[in-house]
């Protein structure tokens, strides 16, 4: 079975990664600077948001003709 997205789709789908990629990247900081004591899970939501962001632009370099 092949997948295929168009063009457009795949920018969406590379904003939206990038998004989870900014916002991982100000959970992992806002963690350092608050001294709340959530550091692990801080760190656990800011992993899951990079690797989550990862995988869409891999999809949207794949399948979706962005880049």
């Amino acid at each position: 079975m092949v997948y295929g997205l168009t063009h457009h789709a795949g920018v969406r789908l590379a904003e939206v990664g990038f998004l989870f990629l900014v916002f991982g990247g100000v959970w992992l900081a806002s963690g350092q600077f608050l001294f709340a004591g959530h550091g692990r899970g801080r760190s656990v939501v800011s992993g899951v948001a990079f690797a989550v962001g990862g995988v869409l632009l891999i999809i949207a370099t794949h399948w979706g003709h962005f880049g």
